[in-house]
């Protein structure tokens, strides 16, 4: 059993060193050829002109205005419903809310996406004008999406802290409710950033449903309620028909994501390393 799990823990780390080892070797010489600036901080993605122009700063922004938005939308909702699940919930409602947060997550990225266009898209248009299809509306939906990630996390991290804690804060005089969000949630705060974290991860790199509700423009943000393109949109739209230098600028693409993801792991890392000192 042990050479068993040694060969499994070393098939996932050679799949990701493969996996970087593939992005890098494609993309790297790429923006070699474009220039790092030109294609980090550029304004204008053309791979139709002469020369094609890659620039990929209005997608890079398009990407984390999106994710700030779901953030912003989806965890304060994720962390007051697992606090209600973990500590607050009676038992019957406990029995319906948990398989619906589960079904939550199973349910596939474009059935999200039909659910947006139908639903989230003519609410935005009825409410805000434009045509709907926006920022807030991706914001809205990614903050839908990450919910069952913040949530069973965050729930299972509360669960996971001693009920002495618990029942100290209340000897010592405080309600129940105190009691849950002055000495249960910090307890549990290791593991409430780790969903949050998962679930930015989530949004970040969400790519079906983004691309039937963010209008998928290749321009620079002008206001929550016009269209964006994300760095995994503009993959996706784009990859099948191209080639060259223009299909190297689109790996180049995933390897920004891929180090975006990486420093937010990282940045991960640094907040729970310095919240256990």
């Amino acid at each position: 059993m042990r050479a068993v799990f040694m060969v499994s823990a070393l098939t996932s780390i050679l799949a990701v060193a493969l996996i970087c080892l593939f992005l890098f070797a494609n993309g790297i010489p790429a923006i070699g050829k474009i220039g790092l600036p030109e294609f980090i901080l550029g304004r204008e993605w053309s791979p139709s002109d002469t020369p094609p122009v890659f620039g990929i700063f209005p997608m890079i922004l398009g990407s984390i205005y999106v994710t700030a938005g779901a953030v912003a939308i989806g965890v304060p909702i994720g962390i007051f419903t697992a606090v209600f699940m973990a500590r607050i919930c009676p038992r019957p409602i406990y029995r319906v809310l948990k398989p619906a947060v589960d079904l939550l997550a199973g349910i596939p990225s474009v059935i999200y996406g039909f659910f947006g266009m139908v639903t989230v898209v003519p609410l935005v248009r009825e409410l805000f004008g434009g045509n709907g299809k926006s920022i807030l509306s991706a914001s809205v939906l990614l903050g839908l999406m990450i919910l069952p990630t913040v949530i069973g996390i965050t729930e299972s991290a509360i669960r996971a802290v001693p009920e002495e804690l618990y029942d100290g804060a209340v000897a010592l005089g405080a309600n129940h409710q105190r009691a849950v969000f002055r000495v249960l949630l910090p307890a549990a705060k290791s593991g409430v950033l780790a969903g949050v974290v998962l679930g930015i991860g989530r949004a970040i790199g969400e790519t079906m449903a983004v691309i039937m509700v963010a209008g998928n423009q290749a321009r620079m943000p002008a206001g929550i309620l016009k269209g964006i393109r994300t760095l995994t949109a503009n993959i996706v739209l784009e990859m099948g028909y191209a080639e060259g230098l223009h299909r190297e600028a689109l790996i180049a693409t995933g390897v920004v994501l891929f180090v975006f993801i990486l420093l937010i792991n990282l940045s991960f890392s640094a907040l729970r390393g310095r919240g256990e000192k």
